[in-house]
């Protein structure tokens, strides 16, 4: 028996979440986990259903089948072989703690994907990716070179087929065209704190406001800075005891847990844009284990 994901975003109406769960049985498949979600501001549906094959039928096969279904709705769907690893790129600059934790994860088998390259600006993590043995891409960004730069990202994700680029702490903006081009694949990580502080050393700005809660923020990456789709967000408290120091610690713990937590929503198809928002459906009680080790 494989198991399989289908997807389905659309209008809202009646009878759709009847034809999905009557599709799958006539085609012999058993449900084992479904989310769904109507969001009444836009009349948006979204739908994540997890399901077995009992009589073999393949992804092919279901997706040709399920088509007129789909129609009938107008659906934007999808359906997602649950053993295909997604094909993921890494990006980081000179801080190491977030691609350093996702390397662990998915070294322990508790991020399934395919990390296909990791791509720097620096060559502080070379090594490091060697020894892992991924292919190290450096490219350099300057003012007067970046769309050259871009051109060869993509070629980079043309060639590796990457299906999601993450952003581990990767401190270069990237251009509109790009994230036009890479809407809804590119995850990015940054520090959330309340008041909001911008600009050289935040933490530091936190320390000196007095600042009793950090977070961070993980989102899709639009052309508006740091402002796309949330998918996943945390905070950890500060106390007066603190030093500048111990922010910067805390703060990139809840990062590299945030950043995962996102990764893994979005790998196993929990995550569905709505406009500047985002619906994340959580692991089902007793898939976690399942999603974890794909």
């Amino acid at each position: 028996m494989k198991n399989y994901v289908l997807t389905v975003t659309c209008k809202s109406t009646r009878g759709i979440v009847a034809a999905i769960s009557g599709f799958l049985a006539e085609k012999g498949c058993n449900i084992i986990d479904s989310s769904q979600f109507d969001d009444l501001d836009t009349g948006k549906f979204f739908m994540r259903v997890g399901f077995i094959s009992e009589e073999g039928a393949d992804r092919a096969q279901l997706t040709e089948a399920f088509a007129p279904v789909a129609g009938k709705f107008a659906m934007d769907w999808d359906i997602f072989d649950g053993q295909d690893r997604m094909k993921v790129l890494l990006m980081v600059s000179r801080f190491g703690h977030c691609l350093n934790d996702l390397l662990y994860r998915w070294r322990i088998g508790a991020l399934p994907i395919d990390i296909v390259g990791v791509v720097s600006n620096h060559f502080e993590y070379q090594k490091v990716i060697v020894n892992h043995d991924i292919p190290f891409h450096h490219i350099k960004v300057t003012k007067d070179n970046k769309p050259e730069a871009e051109a060869r990202l993509m070629e980079v994700v043309e060639q590796t087929g990457t299906e999601l680029i993450v952003l581990a702490r990767y401190m270069q903006v990237l251009s509109d065209p790009l994230c036009q081009k890479m809407s809804g694949r590119i995850i990015n990580i940054h520090h959330s704190f309340l008041p909001s502080f911008k600009g050289a050393n935040p933490y530091k700005q936190a320390y000196d406001r007095g600042v009793k809660l950090i977070g961070a923020t993980a989102h899709y990456v639009t052309a508006d800075l740091d402002e796309g789709p949330i998918i996943e967000q945390d905070t950890v408290r500060i106390t007066h005891a603190q030093s500048p120091d111990d922010y910067v610690s805390l703060g990139r713990d809840v990062e590299s847990q945030v950043l995962a937590r996102a990764i893994h929503a979005h790998i196993h198809h929990r995550t569905f844009i709505n406009g500047n928002r985002t619906v994340v459906f959580p692991p089902s009680p007793g898939s976690y284990a399942s999603e974890r080790m794909g």
